[in-house]
């Protein structure tokens, strides 16, 4: 029997990009597929009412339903750990595989191991996201050890309307923060287009680019024992394996 690998991803419900990115960056290798669960993510600030949208009761719901089509990873494809902290990530992956028994990881924390993996421990940012969720990912990301050089930022509470930005404005964002010649940028989003002009902008720059989207898929198609590099033209990171213990310094993989 062929052995196929089941990606189960989280989704806000108001992103629509991520599900076609995904579709079309597993193209060309049919034993890979991607599998969606929803969980309601409307608007993106630091206010009480939008950091509650992110409580692990409906995460956990989605996820288990995902169980159920035997996923080999499960990855909360949104980057909320960005604002909230990385050890709430880790807490919502710890739960995921409690509750399922699958290995789960989250769009942070495969970009945190996306810098590591790459040997970078400066970064650029480039976002949708309002001023206050900007500075928290900034404040947040060097407690992780990553200093941010370069930043821009939209100013939109989202989250549709992240989406609704072409992808000449996200590649615009990516060259202005690779002026400052970071070790890596970010475009931090899972619903701002970044997918396809992320590599292109990455060879024009020489600077590795982190699209929230592959790099997610890269980390949980590394969890689940999968070689990448067929997928290098999507990015310098689908050529890079896992970071080692010594370039965590201690922090754990994702369940």
């Amino acid at each position: 029997m062929v052995s196929r690998i089941r990606i189960g991803l989280l989704t806000p419900s108001s992103n629509t990009v991520m599900e076609p990115r995904v579709g079309a960056l597993l193209a060309d290798l049919p034993l890979v597929t991607a599998h969606f669960g929803r969980f309601r993510v409307t608007r993106i600030a630091m206010s009480d009412d939008a950091l509650g949208q992110f409580t692990f009761e409906p995460q956990l719901q989605a996820a288990d339903l995902l169980a159920d089509a035997k996923c080999d990873v499960i990855a909360w494809g949104g980057t909320s750990g960005g604002w909230l902290g990385v050890e709430n990530d880790r807490d919502l992956c710890r739960r995921i595989t409690a509750l399922t028994g699958v290995p789960a990881t989250t769009s942070t924390l495969a970009t945190l191991d996306g810098f590591r993996a790459l040997g970078a421990d400066t970064y650029g940012l480039a976002t949708p996201y309002l001023d206050d969720v900007q500075q928290a990912i900034c404040t947040n990301f060097a407690a992780a050890g990553f200093d941010c050089v370069a930043e821009r930022h939209l100013g939109d509470p989202g989250n549709f309307s992240f989406a609704t930005y072409d992808e000449d404005t996200v590649a615009d964002l990516i060259r202005e923060v690779a002026r400052k010649g970071p070790g890596a940028i970010a475009v931090f989003c899972t619903n701002f287009d970044g997918t396809r002009v992320a590599p292109r902008v990455e060879k024009e720059t020489g600077v590795p680019v982190l699209d929230s989207i592959s790099v997610t898929m890269w980390h949980a198609l590394r969890l689940a024992g999968m070689d990448t590099s067929a997928l290098s033209g999507w990015g310098r990171i689908f050529e890079c394996d896992l970071p080692t213990n010594d370039q965590r310094n201690g922090a754990p993989i994702p369940a």
